[in-house]
C-alpha cells in the first residue's frame, strides 16, 4: 500500500479551508462561551503579516486583536492561529531556501521573535527570524 506523501509546509498554506466566524462553543483557551470567534485560514495570516510594514514588528495577541476586528468577530481562536502562524513561518522558510528574496517572503519576524511560543516549535534554527529582527532594527 502507498502512502500518501506529507504534505510541505507551502501545500498547508495553500490549503483551500475557509476562515470561520461563530460562536465559542464552550468556555476555552481563554475565550467565553458565546463570544464570535475568528478560525482564521493559513492566507488571511499570510496577508496579514505581509502587510506589516518594514521595521514594524506586532506581537500575536495584538494581531489576533485585529483580525478579529477585521472579520467582524470578537476574538479569534488563540490555538488556531498559533498552528496557521507556524505554517505560515515554515512556509516562508521553505521560499527562502528555494532562493526566494527576502520580498518576496512573508515576514515571519514582523511577528516572531524569542518570546513567541510558535517560534520555540519551528523545524528550522530561529536565528533565521532573530537575523531578520536585527535587520530590521526590530
Amino acid at each position: 500500500m502507498l502512502r500518501a506523501m506529507k504534505k510541505t509546509w507551502t501545500e498547508k498554506l495553500q490549503s483551500s479551508k475557509r476562515y470561520e466566524v461563530k460562536p465559542v462553543p464552550r468556555d476555552m483557551a481563554g475565550m467565553k462561551a458565546g463570544q464570535i470567534m475568528l478560525i482564521p485560514s493559513p492566507q488571511i495570516i499570510d496577508e496579514f503579516i505581509r502587510a506589516i510594514p518594514k521595521g514594524k514588528s506586532m506581537d500575536v495577541p495584538t494581531m489576533r486583536d485585529e483580525l478579529a476586528a477585521k472579520y467582524d468577530a470578537e476574538v479569534a481562536c488563540p490555538i488556531t492561529t498559533g498552528i496557521l502562524l507556524r505554517i505560515v513561518a515554515e512556509a516562508a522558510y521553505e521560499a527562502h531556501e528555494r532562493g526566494a528574496p527576502l520580498s518576496k517572503i512573508t515576514p515571519i519576524w514582523r511577528v516572531l521573535d524569542e518570546d513567541t511560543p510558535t517560534t520555540k516549535k519551528l523545524s528550522f534554527d530561529p536565528s533565521f527570524i532573530f537575523t531578520q529582527r536585527a535587520s530590521e532594527g526590530l
